[in-house]
């Protein structure tokens, strides 16, 4: 075979340290994104900020942290020890550089690669540091991790510590918008994780008394509590458990260091472990585990010398060893709640009895569904075989790295012409279609033997593979397809319900968005406008002068492949699915999806929404 391509030593060159960031952004942050998920790209450079900060804390510095977002500027203000003045530039642009090589001065850091901060720097258009110690500061300013100013050693009344601002670039992060609530969740968790810790978020104080205790009480409804939570902890472990009397599956928070995993890992999996053993041998009973923790409710945070993440965004631990002289992860989680948890059973009767009758139900439950669910794997294997519902994507095929498994999306649509347009469009690599054929049945109030029984649920969940626990979801992304109409309304809804009814847990960790697509397309021969309201409409027609083309856009299956490209790939709009902290699901499911009543009639006529499609074509 001829070779057309030379390759001299013309085709190698180095890269410095900010263009190599630049360039493999994904290496060092993940995926980027527009803000619409809470794993984007600019959640992880404000993560890798505050990190350095909680560090300070961890090590007794400082018990107060400012954080601000205005529009795209990030400010973080820390009144730890400061960066050592004449490194100030060094460690936020320099690689392999910073303290946290000395297990001295750091000894259970959340970041210990040197490289959080430098990633900020160099993704970021506008980005500054200050330090204040000893009555003296220091700052330099970058662009895109060039030095564009530096302030030399000058004398200050200010606060020891250090505070960083900084711009996420557009060239990287095209298009984003910051969601408070995604910020509000992570700064949350900080507290719980470090008792002691305020955190100012715009002027919103967060503070935590009871660490995971509070974790579970505030993202839970009491009244859905089968019992008060169950609160232990030992010099590098804490736990929080309990169980639901509403939810099917497991909930799990888990943590390293501070470091919210929520992929799990070795500690999750040894925590899982180590609940099953304990309760076997306080009731002497071989008890199924699926039984024993079925709509358990629990966190569990552990402090390791210099943890093994499976990813530079640590959200899945590695590790095997706790460090020192402790033993392993496993044989360690394992020793703490068989004894813990053990003594706080033999003293706590009403709790353990609470326990064995959750159990036993759940075991009744699963012999009543055994030949159910049997069945319904058999259709849901043999529909996957002949690839009626679901178009996987290559990740789920073995043709693609499984570090884009973050990647991944699952469109669910409805109707044969909606499905073939994302499945034309898609990219096949990372996003996935499951067809929906017509409406949804209501779930509300049903019980689980819904799922198995119904065609549609049973492949959707078989699609998801969340049947036993939230580790076992095989996309990042659940996306509802729907036209903007009352039809599209009505699906999305009953899906939600599905959802909320069966897998609350799958809404709350941010998995599940509604897809924006546009309602107008404007056009001239030269340019063309896609609108996703009527506002944005009328500043088309005004942009694009004369007379031009409008389009509306009636239903999914009207838009070309060609076109759903640009609503499914770089460009794609997504509206995240959340929960209001103060919301109990069973309220909400039994409002929008119970028996109708006066009130329910009086919210949607003052919330409805006619629009109407007075658009003449000239």
């Amino acid at each position: 075979m001829a070779e057309n391509t030379q390759y001299t030593e013309d085709n190698i060159r180095s890269l410095d340290w900010k263009e190599h960031i630049r360039m493999r952004p994904g290496m060092y942050i993940g995926k980027l994104g527009d803000g619409s998920s809470a794993d984007d790209g600019i959640y992880i450079l404000v993560k890798e900020v505050l990190d350095n900060s909680i560090d300070e804390y961890v090590m007794g510095a400082g018990k107060t942290i400012e954080v601000s977002i205005q529009g795209t500027k990030v400010i973080v203000r820390d009144y730890g020890r400061g960066i050592p003045l004449g490194k100030v530039v060094d460690v936020v642009s320099k690689m392999n550089t910073g303290g946290k090589y000395d297990s001295k001065a750091f000894k259970k850091s959340v970041g210990l690669n040197g490289v959080g901060t430098k990633a900020v720097n160099a993704l970021s258009s506008y980005f500054r540091v200050e330090s204040s110690r000893d009555g003296k500061s220091s700052a330099a300013e970058f662009a895109q991790g060039n030095l564009t100013d530096k302030e030399f050693l000058e004398e200050t009344s200010r606060r020891r510590g250090t505070k960083v601002t900084f711009i996420p670039d557009e060239l990287i992060f095209k298009k984003y918008k910051f969601r408070t609530e995604y910020v509000a969740k992570m700064l949350r968790n900080y507290v719980y994780l470090n008792r002691g810790l305020t955190i100012i978020f715009n002027g919103e104080k967060f503070f935590s008394e009871n660490g995971l205790k509070d974790l579970l009480e505030d993202n839970n409804n009491k009244e859905d509590m089968l019992y008060p939570i169950i609160h232990l902890e030992g010099d590098d472990i804490e736990v929080a458990i309990t169980h639901s009397k509403t939810q099917y599956s497991e909930e799990y928070h888990s943590f390293v260091n501070g470091q919210h995993t929520t992929q799990g890992g070795t500690h999750q999996a040894a925590f899982r472990e180590a609940i099953v053993k304990t309760v076997r041998d306080f009731y002497g009973k071989s008890y199924e585990a699926s039984d024993i923790r079925k709509s358990i409710i629990s966190a569990v945070s552990i402090k390791v010398m210099e943890p093994v993440f499976e990813s530079q965004t640590k959200t899945k631990l590695g590790s095997t060893e706790m460090g020192g002289n402790l033993p392993t992860v496993r044989t360690y989680i394992n020793d703490f709640v068989g004894r813990y948890l053990d003594n706080y059973l033999h003293k706590n009767p009403d709790t353990a009895e609470k326990i064995q009758r959750k159990i036993l139900q759940a075991e009744r439950e699963r012999k009543e569904l055994s030949g159910i669910r049997k069945l319904a794997k058999e259709r849901a294997k043999k529909a996957s075989l002949h690839n009626k519902k679901l178009r996987d994507c290559r990740i789920h095929l073995g043709d693609v790295k499984k570090d884009r498994r973050l990647e991944s999306t699952l469109f669910i649509t409805e109707g044969d012409s909606a499905s073939g347009s994302i499945t034309k469009s898609r990219d096949v690599n990372t996003q996935a279609v499951f067809s929906l054929r017509g409406k949804p049945l209501n779930s509300y109030s049903m019980s689980k033997k819904i799922v198995y029984e119904n065609e549609e649920f049973n492949l959707l969940q078989a699609a998801l593979n969340i049947e036993e626990s939230m580790e076992d979801l095989r996309y990042n992304n659940i996306v509802i397809a729907t036209d903007a109409d009352v039809d599209g309304m009505h699906i999305r809804l009953l899906l939600i319900t599905f959802f909320l009814q069966f897998f609350p847990e799958l809404i709350k960790e941010g998995h599940l968005y509604i897809l924006q697509t546009p309602l107008f397309r404007v056009r001239n021969k030269k340019e063309t406008i896609y609108c996703y309201s009527e506002e944005e409409r009328r500043s088309a027609i005004l942009k694009l002068s004369g007379k031009p083309e409008i389009t509306r856009f009636k239903g999914l299956g009207e838009i070309s492949p060609d076109e759903f490209k640009h609503f499914i790939g770089d460009d794609i709009r997504l509206d995240p699915v959340m929960l209001d902290r103060e919301t109990s699901i069973e309220e909400l499911l039994k409002f929008y999806m119970g028996k109708n009543t006066p009130n329910r009639q009086e919210f949607i006529i003052n919330n409805l929404k006619v629009e109407l499609d007075l658009i003449e074509e000239k």
